[in-house]
């Protein structure tokens, strides 16, 4: 498993040298994204905050996803975790932004959407929204450790990157 730490240490470093700043958008991590960015000493220098929305009227109240895409594709979709990034964006005025929608289990898997599907998105304040869908193994704890750490190291890699 990837040391998180690690991982949010290098990430403010590459958001710092960009002069960027972050905001994140959890349910099924409830705060884990958060909790690992500001382990790391003098991260308001570079995250803003998070929004948990947990339920489904969560993520329309806070972060404006549509209760179309809800009904359509379910709260574990690429089009909401997208519009939980974008969100995210706009209510903490952002850069950067993660959104992470999830079955951490131990149940509400079905055949399509078995537990330890994640769906996580990250987004730039250019507009550029990008998701990726993930079936991690294990049990609950696991499942939302390695969906902390996959956001992370998506979020490092743009920061990394020069997108500018």
């Amino acid at each position: 498993m990837a040391d998180l730490y690690l991982l949010a240490q290098q990430l403010g470093q590459a958001l710092l040298a960009r002069g960027w700043v972050l905001a994140t958008a959890e349910s099924c991590t409830g705060g884990g994204i958060g909790a690992a960015i500001t382990a790391v000493p003098g991260s308001s220098a570079w995250f803003d905050g998070g929004v948990i929305s947990y339920s489904n009227r969560a993520k329309q109240a806070l972060l404006g996803v549509s209760a179309e895409s809800l009904l359509q594709f379910g709260a574990v979709s690429e089009p909401v975790a997208k519009q939980m990034a974008l969100g995210a964006l706009q209510c903490c005025a952002a850069d950067l932004a993660v959104a992470v929608s999830g079955i951490a289990g131990p149940d509400g898997g079905s055949a399509e959407k078995p537990v330890g599907t994640v769906w996580i998105a990250w987004a730039k304040a250019d507009g550029e929204v990008t998701a990726s869908r993930f079936v991690f193994a294990g049990d609950r704890q696991s499942v939302r450790q390695q969906t902390v750490a996959a956001a992370l190291q998506g979020l490092l890699a743009l920061a990394g990157n020069a997108f500018c």
